[in-house]
């Protein structure tokens, strides 16, 4: 995303999605967050909506899920034709951490972990590979 940073505009990796409001979360073990806030007026989004908190998601293409008559869904695609240039999608966004998957725990930022923290522990985040080479997983599977 694009985010004001404290020297102007940065351009960072993030997760997709926010904390869920509490109210949804009660007899849940997870919060997967929330990817589309369709009701920007709720009281919830109010934290975020100042300047800090305003990003532009960079974008060639998304997705919107559509609901077939049988219940399931499926992804429907939009995106931009070849040489228009890149467009973006108005966000917010914030530091977070909640229990996504119950089987990982707690998932925090481990871009933050890999670019800011002593070699011993950012080391930790590396998982092999096929070959036996080493790869920090989430440069693969960015978050924050």
């Amino acid at each position: 995303v694009v985010r004001n940073g404290d020297n102007g505009r940065e351009l960072v990796m993030a997760r997709w999605g926010m904390p869920t409001p509490p109210g949804y979360l009660k007899g849940h073990k997870v919060d997967r967050g929330v990817t589309n806030i369709r009701n920007p007026g709720s009281a919830w989004w109010k934290r975020w909506e100042g300047l800090a908190h305003r990003c532009l998601v960079p974008l060639t293409a998304f997705s919107e899920p559509e609901r077939l008559p049988d219940g399931k869904s499926r992804p429907v695609w939009f995106a931009r034709s070849d040489g228009q240039p890149l467009a973006f999608l108005a966000g917010i966004w914030c530091r977070w951490t909640s229990v996504r998957k119950l089987a990982d725990g707690e998932t925090t930022d481990d871009l933050d972990v890999w670019m800011n923290t002593p070699a011993t522990e950012a080391l930790q985040l590396q998982r092999p590979l096929a070959g036996g080479l080493l790869v920090p997983t989430e440069v693969l599977n960015s978050s924050t």
